[in-house]
């Protein structure tokens, strides 16, 4: 079978609700896309909003008091964005989430994905790390939650469990994210070297940016 188009680089951080967002409005302009005889592949690169968060994350309660001035800002910006994400057949669950994990390893797991098994394994280790957190309030920071999500989406039984006991992946992840720090903010998708689309664009946007670089591409 020939192989995609194009590949688009995602970098996300896996525990940016906009990201989840930017991951479901990118997967409806890919849809648009393939509709048009455009097949693309997306190859996820690691971001981390927090990267000095401690190991084993916070209480999310602390976290967002820090960031935000008080638990009821937080509450608040959680409350419009659930909102947002309702209209794209999301259901994001805030109040369940009890900690603020570091993402490290849930990327880490994202890489072994597209090692193991190609784009299409790591689309849907990628989903599942967003759905388990957001959704359900899982610690994607807990390697035994990271695990059980590898094992879900399809990586060889004990496999994600036998990394995530070691520093295997950990320091080419983490030098990937901090040399993508320069980005800004996330999600982002990238066509060879030039940002094409910043931020959670509605689906048509994201279609219409990615026709425009595969057209100054080629």
């Amino acid at each position: 079978m020939p192989g995609p188009d194009a590949t688009l680089l995602v970098v996300v951080d896996t525990v940016c609700p906009w990201c989840w967002l930017g991951k479901r409005r990118l997967d409806a302009a890919l849809a648009m896309l393939a509709a048009e005889g455009l097949r693309l592949a997306r190859q996820w690169h690691p971001f981390q909003l927090n990267p000095d968060m401690p190991a084993g994350g916070m209480p999310r309660a602390e976290y967002r008091a820090r960031k935000f001035g008080s638990v009821e800002r937080g509450r608040e910006l959680d409350a419009g964005l659930a909102a947002e994400g309702a209209k794209d057949g999301l259901a994001f669950g805030f109040e369940r989430i009890e900690r603020s994990p570091n993402s490290l390893a849930s990327h880490r797991l994202i890489r072994l994905a597209a090692l193991e098994g190609g784009p299409v394994l790591a689309d849907d280790v990628a989903e599942g790390v967003f759905a388990a957190y957001f959704s359900e309030g899982r610690d994607i920071g807990d390697p035994a939650v990271l695990a059980a999500i590898g094992n879900a989406a399809g990586l060889p039984p004990g496999r994600a469990a036998a990394m995530l006991a070691t520093d295997e992946l950990a320091a080419e992840v983490a030098e990937d994210a901090a040399r993508a720090a320069g980005l800004g903010g996330v999600p982002a998708i990238i066509l060879g070297r030039q940002l094409i689309v910043s931020g959670a664009q509605q689906p048509a946007a994201m279609a219409a940016a990615i026709r425009a670089g595969l057209r100054e591409a080629a």
